[in-house]
């Protein structure tokens, strides 16, 4: 039984991506098996089943070609990989047994074997669903917790701007300016996501940036005395109009720039000199440098979550085959909150 081979169901990326990438840049390949046995000479590695993957906006840098060794670029006909949570099938890591449940970089595939594994973490609390491991209590959760409260060291009563507010990194940093007691207002694409912001995630206001002429005017309007704290997911545009009104001795985390990731050319920030005479930090962060904290960020997160003062939304999508309209349509903004695909439910 321990040499059981089975079918594996792999996404492949075809081809490095040019602009935004199609459904038809991926490939479903339906022709691999694979071992539920790890291999004899294997060693701290585990083959795991994949459960759900993440559909994250860092993926599309890795579908280009780069020199850039942040983030590693997917390799053309080997199937692109990611966050997701899985359970262990076989395990040679002193760390990780059988039945065990992880979160962690695997493969989009039915079955991984995962030979690098210092960004796996095992789940204490399968309590809750295990689909939030891809998101609030996972990567996108440590995203917010580290650019909001290490990057930004909020204070109470701070006002803080939130762009891609309703993402799955936005809707945590805005509910943790709410626990912090800050001022929150966030941007978002559609009317649809605004309410979001408002009704489901306590925001302050929210506001469409489709539907503004002018962003410089509406952050006057939601902002008449500044911005102490910007959390920064668009870049270009929004980031030019957010330094005009940022206070004195601001902090911006620079989470993302997800206006800039499809321009041949990317936009040029005018307004930078406001870094200087108002003394703002801005300051880029990676969350694996925070990885360290993650027993302190569950500390904090877990007992918010089961009084219901957290909340999250999912979109998930049904089965690894619907994985590249999912991760594609993230770019399209098609997706309401964090976007996940479900391969398989035990």
């Amino acid at each position: 039984m321990g040499e059981e081979e089975v079918s594996n169901k792999q996404i492949i990326l075809k081809d490095y991506v040019h602009g935004f990438p199609k459904e038809s840049d991926f490939l479903l390949k339906t022709s691999s098996t694979i071992k539920l046995k790890l291999p004899y000479d294997s060693h701290d590695a585990v083959l795991v089943k994949n459960l759900y993957l993440s559909c994250d906006p860092y993926m599309l840098n890795r579908m280009r070609e780069a020199d850039a060794s942040y983030p590693t670029p997917f390799t053309p006909g080997s199937p692109i990989n990611g966050y997701g949570v899985s359970r262990v099938v076989d395990s040679s890591h002193t760390s990780f047994s059988k039945g065990d449940l992880i979160w962690g970089i695997t493969g989009w595939e039915e079955y991984s074997l995962i030979t690098d594994t210092s960004l796996l973490f095992k789940i204490q609390d399968a309590d809750l669903p295990l689909s939030y491991y891809t998101g609030l209590l996972g990567m996108p959760g440590m995203t917010a917790y580290a650019g909001f409260y290490e990057v930004c060291s909020p204070k109470k009563g701070e006002t803080v701007f939130v762009s891609a507010a309703s993402g799955a990194v936005g809707q945590l940093v805005g509910q943790f300016a709410k626990l912090m007691g800050c001022y929150v207002v966030g941007s978002a694409g559609s009317k649809d996501k605004v309410d979001l912001l408002i009704n489901k995630f306590g925001f302050d206001a929210a506001f469409n940036y489709k539907e503004e002429e002018d962003l410089n005017a509406a952050l006057k309007r939601y902002f008449p005395d500044g911005i102490d704290i910007y959390f920064e997911n668009v870049g270009g545009k929004m980031l030019d109009a957010v330094l005009l009104n940022m206070r004195l001795r601001g902090r911006i985390a620079v989470c993302g720039m997800i206006s800039q990731y499809n321009l041949e050319e990317h936009e040029g920030v005018s307004n930078l000199f406001c870094l200087v005479i108002k003394r703002i930090r801005m300051e880029g962060f990676v969350v694996p440098d925070y990885y360290h904290l993650y027993p302190k960020f569950l500390e904090l997160v877990l007992p918010h979550i089961r009084d219901g003062k957290l909340t999250y939304v999912e979109d998930i999508a049904q089965g690894l085959e619907s994985g590249p309209a999912a991760l594609v349509g993230l770019f399209s903004g098609r997706n309401v909150g964090k976007q996940v695909v479900a391969v398989a439910h035990e």
